[in-house]
């Protein structure tokens, strides 16, 4: 048994220390990126909000919606094949991840999907990217798809995000625990603080070339801006993406003068008893719940939620004076809160 002491912090426990700045306005700076990626060669350019896959936001209207703002949909694993070849054909797909776990019928369905149409990012996706076997399905698919762009996880830690990019991945997905609806901390007792998870994992995979996305966590947009100052590439939202028009949750209605309102949306991960039953028949008696069902307002399109993100986002680089996106990690500087003696950290 060992113990670290070594200070880890949650999006909670900091704000972001303002700095001069020579910006007019909101409207001067620059909130896409440009990213070329280790492995595949790829480029991509926009912005690095990631709708999450799961099967209430990573929809294929989500992925139609976010594509207005160059932003990236990871399409939940459970629709068909003719399904998804049918969007691959008919939609813009540049922002679009293909999403698979480790099975075979997983593999399979990609195979499937990729005899007849283009696929060019995908999404490996599973709960505990420590695994021997995880790293051996990330080299077997880059192996057999040198040229597309892969994004897999999750882990938390520098040395697994080091092993998995070395394996073949482009992108690491960071976080384990912190999602609303995930309750794998709770059960298992396992997960890391995730300001800190992404901190380590950003520095061990920068200097690899590669990049990591934060997964989970996020509730408020200054979330997602500590998460950016923290060296977060990509971030990836569940529950700041559901209860809208293009989610799939189950709508509940209110009668408010004679008509039928939508007031809430039903949210759940993907490892709760909701998303067993429905795709596995309920849980596996070798396992347990590890999320949960929840009811969020409903709020109506998407769009309006994504205004207040991309907002934030530029106002906290008009406190910081990042004219770009790129420069918000070398510009931020977080204070401790958590503490009656303040704590400052970055540069």
């Amino acid at each position: 048994m060992l113990i670290e002491n070594d200070l880890k912090l949650d999006f909670k426990d900091v704000l972001i220390r303002p700095k001069r700045s020579t910006l007019p306005s909101r409207r001067e700076v620059d909130i896409n990126r440009t990213f070329k990626f280790l492995h595949s060669g790829r480029e991509w350019s926009g912005f690095p909000l990631i709708a999450a896959n799961m099967d209430v936001t990573g929809t294929l209207a989500m992925a139609r919606a976010l594509n207005r703002h160059t932003a990236l949909t990871a399409l939940h694993k459970h629709y068909d094949v003719d399904r998804l070849v049918s969007f691959f054909r008919e939609s813009e797909t540049a922002n679009v991840f293909f999403t698979m776990g480790t099975t075979e019928a997983d593999y399979e369905k990609f195979q499937a999907v990729k005899q007849q149409v283009a696929i060019d990012k995908v999404c490996l996706d599973v709960a505990n990217g420590y695994t021997e076997k995880f790293v051996l399905w990330i080299r077997r698919i880059r192996d057999e798809n040198p040229d597309i762009v892969i994004m897999a996880g999750n882990v938390v830690t520098g040395d697994m995000t080091e092993a998995l990019l070395l394996a073949g991945a482009d992108i690491i997905k960071v976080g384990i625990g912190p999602g609303s609806v995930c309750t794998t901390r709770n059960m298992t007792g396992v997960g890391y603080p995730q300001l800190s998870a992404i901190i380590e994992c950003a520095d061990a995979a920068h200097g690899l070339k590669g990049q990591v996305c934060a997964d989970g966590g996020c509730t408020v947009p200054g979330d997602i801006c500590k998460a950016y100052g923290g060296g977060a590439d990509f971030v990836m939202l569940g529950g700041m993406l559901a209860g809208h028009d293009e989610c799939d949750g189950d709508i509940v209605y209110q009668e408010r003068d004679g008509q039928q309102v939508p007031v809430a949306m039903t949210f759940y991960g993907m490892s709760s008893d909701t998303a067993m039953r429905k795709y596995s028949g309920g849980v596996a008696a070798y396992r347990a719940s590890e999320g949960k069902t929840v009811k969020i307002p409903y709020r109506g399109p998407v769009e309006n939620t994504m205004q207040d993100i991309m907002g934030g986002i530029r106002s906290m680089m008009t406190y910081i004076g990042a004219i770009r996106l790129k420069e918000v990690a070398k510009r931020t500087t977080f204070v401790r809160v958590t503490s009656q003696l303040n704590t400052v950290f970055g540069g």
